[in-house]
């Protein structure tokens, strides 16, 4: 059988890579104001930082429900609803925020309950309709995309969502300077709604065959099939309960990893006294070398084999951290925190690729539910841990932490992905287990 060439074979990948950069860019646009906005409404500093986690939250509270949502109406309904779900959270966001002048300074001068709760419902909305977003386009490119194909198509999708990550702050920043601390959240409501217009004319895959893969007639959604002949999540759960047990962990440490990098840097270069300009500068660093990744990474996984990055992916993450926890001036920590950046950059996609190799054909969007509910996990807990290690054992300890984090992960992936190309599992259909 000849491979497909990588033009054809990502032909109906191309589709999402538009729609998933233009909301990608709506979250980065919104995303550093939302601290500063439940400030301005009324919290304390510690408060306003644990608003941010209602992003994450939101998203771990939706997975189960937006999985069984795209299998019964298909990963393109999926994607428009969620699009526009996101867009009416980030709605809710901006007009809590509309009063507030450039400054940040409430208009009246008063704290305002009403409005902080339209905030903070604006932020867990937005953090739900990202849960069913990125779930329906993982399952989409799972069945679009040849498997010979999928890692590269994986994590061109993680680019994307850091190009548009990148690129969305210096928008809300520009239309904050315009409009006040309002106009980030009126840069993520255009943003998203763009994105939904631009996920209505995603192509929607045809029916599965009994095999669980895309057949050339009909039109209906992908994961839909019949009502009777799906499994319920608990099936799904109990079928693939090894895999969720032992690469599942590895999962969670990736995920928990990326998640306290975001505060390890700006923590770290405080311990250190260095201006929040110059820390900004170094996380800046390490997002370039996390941007100039993931194409690399996805093509080394394609030909080389899933392991060949997931373990370097955590190593380089672990070295990272303890490198971190043992500088004491700024140039070394830049060029730790740069290690961080490329160990975050190696692994983009992995995640969304072993979830597409690890999910049976025949209830897809269930299991990436479950998977992408152990990554939310991941992303809740890593912060949560340097968090707690820190109040008991100092800011040193809590970094070093992750490092060991970062080694059992590793340990696990060399365990538990084999060598070689090609997807990491083939499982058969739940309905012929």
């Amino acid at each position: 059988m000849n491979r497909p060439r990588l033009p054809a074979a990502l032909a109906a990948a191309v589709q999402i890579y538009a729609p998933s950069t233009v909301y990608a860019v709506g979250l980065g646009a919104m995303t550093p104001a939302i601290a500063s906005a439940a400030l301005a409404l009324g919290l304390g500093a510690a408060q306003a930082a644990a608003v941010v986690v209602l992003v994450g939250l939101g998203s771990l509270l939706a997975n189960t429900p937006v999985s069984l949502l795209a299998a019964r109406a298909g990963e393109r309904r999926t994607m428009v609803l969620s699009a526009a779900l996101g867009t009416l959270g980030a709605g809710l966001a901006w007009a809590a925020t509309a009063p507030l002048t450039a400054g940040g300074v409430r208009a009246g001068g008063l704290d305002d309950p009403a409005r902080l709760a339209v905030l903070l419902l604006g932020v867990l909305t937005v953090g739900a309709a990202g849960a069913g977003f990125n779930l329906a386009r993982q399952s989409y490119l799972a069945v679009a995309v040849p498997a010979t194909h999928r890692a590269r198509a994986m994590s061109t999708l993680g680019g994307t969502i850091r190009i548009g990550v990148f690129l969305g702050p210096f928008l809300g920043a520009a239309l904050q300077a315009l409009l006040g601390l309002s106009g980030a959240f009126a840069a993520a409501t255009a943003m998203m709604a763009a994105g939904a217009v631009l996920c209505v004319r995603i192509r929607e895959l045809s029916a599965p065959d009994d095999d669980g893969a895309p057949s050339a007639s009909g039109g209906a959604p992908s994961a839909a099939g019949s009502a009777r002949r799906r499994p319920r999540l608990a099936d799904v759960a109990r079928a693939r309960r090894g895999v969720l047990a032992t690469a599942g962990f590895g999962v969670v440490a990736v995920a928990g990893a990326r998640a306290a990098r975001n505060a390890v840097i700006p923590l770290w270069a405080a311990h250190l006294g260095m201006t929040p300009a110059a820390a900004s500068l170094v996380f800046g660093i390490a997002g370039a070398a996390d941007l100039l990744l993931f194409y690399p990474a996805g093509r080394l996984m394609d030909r080389r084999g899933r392991r060949a990055v997931a373990v370097p992916c955590l190593t380089l993450l672990g070295a990272g951290f303890l490198a971190v926890s043992l500088t004491s001036e700024p140039v070394g920590f830049a060029a730790a925190a740069l290690l961080l950046g490329v160990g975050n950059g190696f692994g983009a996609g992995i995640v969304m690729t072993l979830g597409a190799d690890f999910s049976p054909p025949d209830a897809r969007p269930e299991f990436l539910g479950l998977w992408r509910s152990m990554s939310d996990a991941g992303m809740l807990t890593g912060p949560l841990l340097v968090s707690a290690v820190t109040a008991a054992a100092g800011l040193g300890v809590g970094v070093g932490v992750m490092a060991v984090v970062c080694a059992g992960g590793a340990a696990v992936f060399a365990r538990v992905l084999p060598h070689g190309p090609g997807p990491v599992d083939d499982p058969a259909p739940l309905g012929r287990r």
